[in-house]
């Protein structure tokens, strides 16, 4: 069996991610979203109730402080999430989602479900799986890469 070009896979890898995010961006323009901005608000939207912080949404999404505070504070300035300090630490913001934000939700839920239909159509549950398998591996080996001096 010929050797693979690993090379290559990583560039696939990368168009995949870029072409991922135009096709989500372009699916959401109409919202003034960006793909990243729908899926952080639909994380705050999530806990809406109890609210959640920025060092919350960096766990879950990884990426610089800098730049998420940067995203959450255009879709404040957008109208969708409020922040208000948190009653035991006045240091610490707590971010929830505005009304405005709630009535957007059904329409992220439903974009994002179409998208995820239409990008994985043409696999099987089995592709789908070992898919699944695999970039877990990928993530796993990368964490322990980043985590080396």
């Amino acid at each position: 069996m010929a050797e693979l070009d690993r090379e290559q896979i990583l560039r696939d890898n990368r168009r995949i991610c870029i072409q991922m995010e135009q096709w989500a961006n372009a699916s959401l323009a109409h919202r003034e979203l960006t793909a990243i901005q729908a899926q952080i608000l639909m994380y705050i939207l999530s806990r809406s109730e109890q609210g959640t912080s920025l060092t919350a949404i960096h766990q879950e999404f990884g990426g610089s402080m800098a730049a998420l505070s940067s995203m959450v504070k255009r879709l404040k300035e957008k109208g969708y999430v409020r922040v208000e300090q948190c009653a035991g630490d006045d240091r610490r913001k707590l971010l929830f989602a505005t009304e405005k934000a709630k009535k957007t939700e059904e329409f992220l839920c439903r974009t994002t479900r179409q998208i995820r239909q239409r990008l994985y159509a043409c696999f099987s549950q089995e592709e789908l799986a070992t898919l699944d398998r695999l970039q877990k591996k990928m993530l796993g080996n990368l964490s322990l890469l980043i985590q080396q001096p």
